[in-house]
């Protein structure tokens, strides 16, 4: 039977990503559902183990070692990069040091997948200013991806039981929006969420799509036209090429309870439009899915919460939920390779 290898990058070492990796490698569901292969420092997820009475894993292999002979484990493992010492580290003080050492430990998660010597992506949470210290050029995971995996656009999706919401922008300031949005990436938004949403529900999924101004600018009184201009011709596009889409809908009535009862996801056009929705409803296990990949990549759907960093206190969930949705796909790809595939060729 196939069982997919997942790597794991353990987020900032001076956040929850250390506990959070190890309670994920002793998972009973997880390591009967995949092979999990976390991507850190050992010295530091073996400081937190004492200090939290936790179980560790058996194997720990050398990244120097493993990157000239990179096996797919069979068993739960820990990849040890080396790259900061448990003596660095202050719980929840990030600094350039960690955030030298985040990176690493994503970019060797990312190469990995890439490669095929595992299957699918979790990211642990990292910290933005302490990856802007390091002198690192991208302000996240998502803008990171896109370079190493060299696609022009990448766009962050939210999976929950109570709702799945995906972004046609991401990290733009709210003026820097309408420039943004076309037709083409609209559609593209739209047809990578109906991709994955068809492995998920194992059938033809529905699709609402907001419309960017209030009350779908009410028929061009708010805005400049978004909704006539770009979102209904993404729709009508989207539609024709047979998906079960609808919209531009208005935002304030796009996540009522009968709606989300019509509907398998929504496609907002900014940030805040899906995210206040999605963590409100879903905050402990909502997980963040990048689409638009070659690979299958799935992170946490929180911060490094510094404040209870190393107290045993972290909230597992979403990592485990990231973790068992990245198996999840895998485990679909396998079954179907072309199930993640570029949906817009026809544009």
């Amino acid at each position: 039977m196939f069982k997919p290898a997942v790597a794991i990058s353990m987020g900032d070492p001076a956040g929850v990503g250390p506990e959070l990796a190890l309670r994920v490698l002793s998972d009973q569901q997880i390591r009967c559902t995949c092979v999990p292969v976390v991507f850190g420092d050992w010295a530091v997820m073996q400081q937190v183990a004492r200090r939290l009475e936790l179980a560790c894993p058996a194997s720990v292999i050398p990244w120097t070692r493993w990157r000239h002979n990179p096996q797919p484990p069979r068993e739960p493992a820990v990849i040890d990069l080396q790259t900061i010492s448990a003596a660095e580290v202050v719980p929840g003080e990030v600094n350039r040091r960690t955030g030298h050492a985040s990176y690493a430990y994503v970019d060797a998660a990312i190469w990995a997948t890439v490669q095929g010597h595992a299957h699918a992506l979790a990211t642990g949470p990292i910290h933005k200013q302490a990856l802007r210290e390091a002198g690192i050029p991208y302000p996240g995971h998502t803008e990171l991806l896109a370079a190493r995996t060299a696609v022009e656009h990448a766009y962050m999706m939210f999976v929950s039981r109570q709702l799945c919401v995906s972004l046609v922008t991401g990290h733009v300031g709210y003026r820097d929006v309408p420039e943004a949005l076309s037709v083409p990436r609209i559609v593209e938004a739209i047809g990578l969420t109906a991709q994955v949403m068809r492995m998920l529900r194992q059938r033809e999924p529905r699709i609402g799509v907001c419309g960017l101004n209030p009350h779908a600018g009410e028929g061009g009184l708010f805005g400049y036209r978004e909704e006539e201009e770009l979102i209904a011709p993404a729709v009508e596009t989207a539609q024709a090429m047979g998906l079960l889409v609808q919209g531009p809908l208005p935002p304030d009535t796009a996540f009522i309870p009968q709606r989300r009862l019509e509907l398998d996801a929504v496609v907002c056009m900014y940030h805040d439009q899906g995210l206040i929705a999605l963590k409100t409803l879903a905050f402990e296990d909502a997980v963040h899915l990048t689409l638009g990949l070659p690979i299958i990549r799935t992170s946490v759907d929180h911060g490094t919460a510094l404040d209870i960093a190393w107290q045993g206190k972290a909230q597992g969930e979403s990592l485990r939920q990231a973790v068992l949705l990245a198996a999840q796909l895998a485990l679909r790809q396998h079954e179907n390779p072309a199930a993640i595939s570029p949906v817009v060729d026809k544009l």
